[in-house]
């Protein structure tokens, strides 16, 4: 069946960095578009990036445009997500999920994703 984990969460502060991973099991990996979602605490899910399946095309919330950076590795079935001058509001859980078709924002279109890992920055 298809698994996605997340890793790479942690409790950093105002200004600094982290790299999200997010490995992928039991799918053709390269042919699903990837996404990372974030859930802050006591609000809605939000769309944080996405990328396509042939790794040609990147898409970011505006409140992150900038700051983070979505990658993949198609031979490892691994998508990251590079969190650059980490802010207060950025506390949230980080999930990845993915979909054959890209360009959906919302996390109920995708078939597949992960549990989350927790982000928390500190001021």
């Amino acid at each position: 069946q298809v698994q996605l984990v997340e890793s790479g969460g942690g409790l950093v502060q105002a200004g600094d960095s982290l790299r999200l991973s997010c490995a992928a099991s039991g799918l053709i990996f390269s042919n699903y578009a990837m996404s990372w979602f974030r859930q802050p605490p006591g609000k809605a899910r939000e769309f944080v990036a996405t990328i396509n399946g042939r790794n040609t095309s990147t898409y970011y919330a505006a409140s992150v445009k900038g700051r983070f950076t979505i990658s993949r590795d198609n031979a490892e079935s691994t998508v990251y997500l590079q969190m650059n001058n980490l802010k207060v509001e950025d506390t949230a859980i980080y999930s990845c999920a993915a979909r054959v078709v890209s360009g959906s924002f919302q996390m109920t279109d995708y078939p597949f994703y992960g549990q989350g890992t927790q982000v928390t920055v500190s001021s």
